[in-house]
């Protein structure tokens, strides 16, 4: 084989507005945290309370892909697209079962996270992909 010089071997980056995240308790804060960085390089920039909005959006979605929608050592793919007038977050897991909005009594710890989105979102969906799932959801800017 002979190698030419002007080629270098690299890894391609991610693409932007993407990030892999190694599932784990840390995830959430991981990915709101790189959301909010992301996000504030945009022009226009995001109100604040929507940035606050989409921050906690992706924190609830990733954790529940976290919880129910991965094993130890899986990661998950988080995409945060903003366009001109909403931002969409897809997060990416492996498990194909699909999350749901639960209509138990409020006094649970748990089960609530749907629910914010569901509230904050414009609209949200879950997408079938071969090897897991993708849920989004989209929050006017």
């Amino acid at each position: 084989m002979v190698r030419r010089p002007d080629l270098q071997c690299c890894t391609p980056p991610a693409p932007p507005g993407q990030m892999m995240i190694p599932t784990g308790p840390e995830a959430p804060a991981q990915a709101r945290r790189w959301a909010r960085e992301l996000l504030g390089h945009e022009d226009p920039p995001l109100k604040p309370d929507r940035l606050d909005d989409v921050c906690l959006v992706v924190s609830e979605l990733v954790t529940n892909a976290y919880r129910y929608g991965t094993e130890p050592g899986d990661s998950m793919l988080v995409a945060v697209l903003p366009t001109l007038d909403r931002v969409r977050v897809e997060v990416h897991d492996p498990v194909r079962r699909r999350p749901y909005l639960r209509t138990e009594p409020g006094d649970r710890a748990r089960g609530r996270g749907l629910h914010i989105v569901d509230a904050l979102a414009v609209r949200w969906d879950v997408d079938d992909r071969p090897l897991g799932k993708t849920v989004w959801a989209e929050v006017a800017r």
